[in-house]
């Protein structure tokens, strides 16, 4: 316990996160990933109530020891289809999706054996995970036991080196990589990762937890946007994220869903999301069909707030996405002008290392389709103070 107790002493003279600790003030936020404000929609929250008078506060049990409802069976193929996916796999939340995947594909045969599968070859494996990932995706692999070789940010040239070299070794490989990365905002190149993946014969995982519902005419995510499709990719995302519910989730084909529920322990060992969040991601599906408006609003705000910041000098460092880091330098600067903000009643993320490089705190911003022009002007003007 000594080292927790010197850590928490610390930690009360050094805050690490002091925007987000200011007083309960009503604030509008620019760093939810609420990004087609669907979290407080009516339609969610009555399906989410109906729910929860069907079925109760949670199934009590994994879906593979009879905690299993048609519900999580109709989400899962609404998922898979939105996807272009023959299905999907439910998981409680996005970060578990990828330690459960990630960490189990690589011993997919070894798991069956339990069951009774005899392998006609073993496989060894390695992973190659642009070194921006989320830690979710660190852990899995950490997790899996498999070499791991991270190549740089969006590297194509890198990643192909690196695959070169693994092929001498024996071993398939696994390219891993988020479609959109939460602290920059950058895109993942899809076109090329699924070029690659194809041509050395991997498979390839996309952590689409930033892109589902918000990239694609439809909402479809990294693949959408790009038109970009595959056997090879098994494509992760989040349903509390744009879809505003609770849970996470992999596409795949079919053959491969039925080895993630035999072999992911995340999936076989723990409870589904609770059913009234399953209900409302469903009813969140229903309207990411049926008001593609919502999509257009954030992308109305994005280019707005992209507008509005262009004469105060600030770089903005990736503007395609509905993530606008905005580049401050030093990690002090960063975070008094989050505290800053705040007393204006604006929350916004003050991100620093080693979230990023050091030198590169920025301020992250995430827009939405549920914030106002008069908002994005408020933003604008305290930015304006704090740059004089």
């Amino acid at each position: 316990m000594h080292d927790l107790s010197d850590i928490a002493d610390w930690l009360k003279h050094h805050p690490v996160h002091p925007a987000a600790q200011a007083g309960g003030e009503p604030v509008v936020s620019f760093s939810s990933n609420d990004y087609l404000a669907l979290a407080r929609h009516p339609r969610l929250v009555a399906a989410a109530k109906d729910g929860l008078d069907r079925y109760g506060v949670g199934n009590s049990a994994s879906r593979l020891q009879g905690g299993d409802l048609e519900l999580y069976r109709r989400l899962e193929a609404r998922l898979g289809a939105l996807q272009h996916k023959g299905d999907a796999v439910l998981f409680v939340t996005g970060y578990m999706a990828n330690v459960g995947v990630l960490s189990s594909i690589v011993k997919a045969a070894a798991l069956a054996r339990l069951h009774g599968y005899r392998a006609r070859k073993r496989h060894k494996y390695a992973c190659y995970s642009d070194e921006y990932n989320h830690v979710s995706i660190r852990e899995g692999i950490q997790m899996s036991g498999a070499l791991r070789y991270n190549y740089r940010h969006r590297d194509m040239n890198h990643l192909e080196s690196l695959l070169k070299a693994g092929a001498d070794e024996g071993s398939t490989p696994i390219i891993v990589s988020d479609g959109v990365f939460a602290m920059e905002g950058t895109i993942a190149p899809l076109p090329q990762l699924v070029e690659l993946a194809e041509r050395h014969g991997a498979l390839l995982y996309l952590d689409d937890a930033h892109a589902t519902g918000v990239l694609g005419a439809n909402g479809g995510g990294t693949s959408e946007h790009y038109g970009c499709y595959s056997p090879c990719l098994m494509q992760m995302g989040s349903l509390s994220k744009a879809l505003g519910a609770l849970g996470g989730f992999v596409a795949v084909e079919r053959e491969v869903a039925d080895v993630i529920r035999l072999t992911s322990s995340a999936y076989g060992y723990t409870c589904p999301p609770p059913p009234d969040q399953a209900a409302a991601a469903l009813a969140a599906l229903d309207l990411l069909a049926e008001e593609p408006q919502r999509r257009s609003r954030l992308w109305d705000n994005q280019r707005y707030f992209i507008e509005r910041m262009a004469p105060l000098g600030h770089t903005i460092l990736e503007t395609r996405t509905a993530i606008l880091p905005l580049l401050v330098g030093e990690a002090e600067t960063c975070q008094r002008y989050a505290i800053a903000l705040r007393k204006e009643g604006i929350q916004v993320d003050a991100v620093q290392f080693p979230a990023a490089p050091v030198g590169q705190a920025r301020l992250r911003f995430v827009m939405n389709a549920g914030h106002s022009r008069a908002q994005i002007d408020h933003v604008a003007a305290v930015m304006a103070r704090l740059a004089t």
